[in-house]
């Protein structure tokens, strides 16, 4: 065994077992000696190759794929043949690649995922199997591992159930932990929790490869997820394990069940609102406002909508408010109007940050007898707008100039997903702003020009976030995740917002800035998890070298039997 960063190479293998494991395949690129006492003579062209070469013939094999999925599956099967390969080309082109190696062309390939089965990646837990999770995961590929991502395939993007072809997110989301976070792909595991489907599509297709059963549901379902995470306590006592895609009704249930077990956390619940929160971090510094003297509009009261508030609310604490005081910034509106003490369907969440009925009193209304967003944004000098509704177009012209008739800077983030539930179009944004709006956006956009300017429209994807975290984790071997571990993470990421530098420049950094940032992100998560006793003490320059020695790089080593 040789150790290659932060993980044993194997250099028992010999031949044509060597060149069938992704990991430590090296293709062409083993050189005469490597060939030699490897067994490998024959076996490969007599040319030698180095990484950049073989890099480069790659993409050129890429380009002749006419479809998106058809980039997607090669990129896959060239994952499954040679692991450094696929991330050292990944990097060459990262701002052309990630949208293909996952959002968006991963929803189509879950959505055909029997279909384009190719080879075996991470580990399928069927519901029939409840009794043996622990002989499944000892069969895992690899025996350290330092992160699992996994889903249900309930509620797979904004596609609905995918059953079984849900692996694909796990898949392509531990892609992104190892090219942007460093977290060598040898110590990642991704894992389907296969408990049926309700999708009748998938189950009268003949090729769905998944259990052909409705989707378990109550306690049934609830017992086989414990079941999955006393076999990970057992088996893996220390790797992270992080939720993805659950429903909604499950998400937030099964991460407060867990979250003080093991080291765990759901991105779509804290990784989103950390990635937003960074955003107006770096929005805040462009505008000259302090996170404390926001006063905060939500169009929008669902889970990911609270998620966002609250971390905006404890990062407000932070800044200096009571927890009163920050409630108090917030106007939070759902289809039936402004959350006031007075409704009597609210979530427990949704009551913190319900407005005092008797302050709204004299608020004009609207046809339906509702505090919309509208009587809100006329009646309040709101500084931050977060759409979270789905509702296409809901920022309308006059609500927009009534905001940036009241503050210099107007932040506003229009964030449902896809493109066509967008509360506005940012070029819309900015021209009814005069380019005083402060835009992040859910969806991908493209630059905005206004009055001979161009404007960098954000996106606030979780990439920013859920890599870094892995990374930090890892470098400091945390045994839990917080909130205030997040915060930290969405802190740093603020701090690099080039908005803070050029008013006409993105609030997030650019993609291929997201390697270097990630450091700065792990390094923020990796000291506040020190400092919350849940990692061994450090040093913050020592630790800032652990960060950066964890953070593996795709870069062949010598194998010398």
């Amino acid at each position: 065994m040789i150790n290659a960063g932060t993980i044993e190479v194997p250099t028992e293998l010999r031949g044509m077992d060597l060149l069938d494991k992704p990991s430590w395949n090296k293709g062409t690129a083993f050189d005469d000696h490597e060939r030699a006492v490897l067994g490998l003579r024959g076996l490969l062209p007599p040319r030698v190759e180095s990484l950049g070469e073989q890099s480069a013939r790659a993409y050129r094999a890429y380009q002749t794929k006419r479809t998106d999925l058809g980039r997607h599956i090669y990129l896959r099967q060239l994952q499954d043949s040679n692991e450094t390969l696929f991330y050292r080309l990944l990097l060459d082109h990262i701002e052309e690649m990630m949208p293909i190696v996952y959002t968006p062309t991963v929803g189509l390939a879950c959505q055909r995922f029997s279909e384009i089965y190719r080879r075996p990646r991470g580990l399928f837990v069927a519901y029939p199997s409840r009794d043996a999770i622990g002989e499944i995961l000892r069969n895992r590929p690899h025996p350290q591992v330092d992160v699992i991502v996994v889903t249900d395939g309930e509620r797979i993007l904004g596609l609905g159930d995918q059953g079984v072809g849900g692996l694909g997110i796990p898949i392509g989301k531990l892609s992104l932990y190892s090219l942007i976070g460093g977290i060598h792909p040898a110590r990642t595991l991704p894992i389907v929790l296969d408990a049926g489907t309700n999708n009748t599509e998938r189950l009268n297709d003949p090729e769905y490869l998944g259990w052909r059963h409705e989707r378990v549901g109550g306690e049934d379902y609830f017992e086989f997820v414990d079941r999955f995470v006393r076999a990970v306590k057992q088996e893996l006592p220390q790797v992270c394990l992080q939720w993805e895609d659950f429903a909604t009704p499950k998400a937030r249930p099964l991460l407060v069940r867990y979250q003080k077990e093991l080291l765990t956390f759901n991105d779509d619940i804290q990784g989103t609102a950390a990635v937003v929160l960074g955003a107006v971090v770096g929005a805040s510094k462009a505008a000259g406002i302090r996170l404390k003297e926001h006063q905060i509009v939500f169009a929008g009261a669902g889970s990911a909508a609270i998620g966002v508030a609250d971390y905006l609310r404890l990062a407000m604490v932070a800044d200096g408010l009571s927890e009163p005081e920050a409630c108090a910034r917030f106007w939070i509106i759902d289809k039936d109007g402004l959350l006031d003490d007075g409704r009597q369907n609210l979530s427990e969440e949704q009551t913190r940050y319900a407005r005092p009925s008797a302050e709204l009193t004299n608020w004009p209304r609207n046809p339906h007898g509702q505090i919309g967003l509208a009587e809100v944004i006329g009646r309040i000098n709101a500084t931050l707008l977060v759409g979270l509704s789905t509702v296409k177009g809901l920022f309308t012209e006059v609500i927009v100039r009534e905001m940036a008739k009241k503050v210099e800077r107007p932040i506003i983030f229009p964030l449902s997903n896809p493109t066509s539930h967008s509360e506005a179009d940012p070029a819309d944004l900015v021209r009814w702003s005069d380019g005083r709006a402060l835009v992040a956006t859910g969806s991908p956009f493209p630059p905005v020009t206004h009055d001979g300017k161009t404007f960098e429209i954000a996106q606030c994807n979780n990439v920013f976030i859920f890599p870094a975290v892995g990374l930090g984790l890892a470098a400091s071997k945390a045994r839990r995740v917080t909130d205030q571990m997040l915060l930290a993470g969405a802190k740093a990421l603020g701090e690099r917002s080039p908005a803070m530098r050029n008013p006409t420049a993105s609030l997030l950094p650019g993609v291929k800035a997201l390697r270097d940032v990630a450091r700065d992100i792990a390094l923020a998560v990796a000291l506040e998890s020190v400092k919350e006793g849940f990692a061994p003490a450090c040093e913050p320059e020592a630790m800032r070298q652990g960060v950066e020695r964890t953070q593996w790089m795709p870069e062949y080593v010598p194998y010398r039997a």
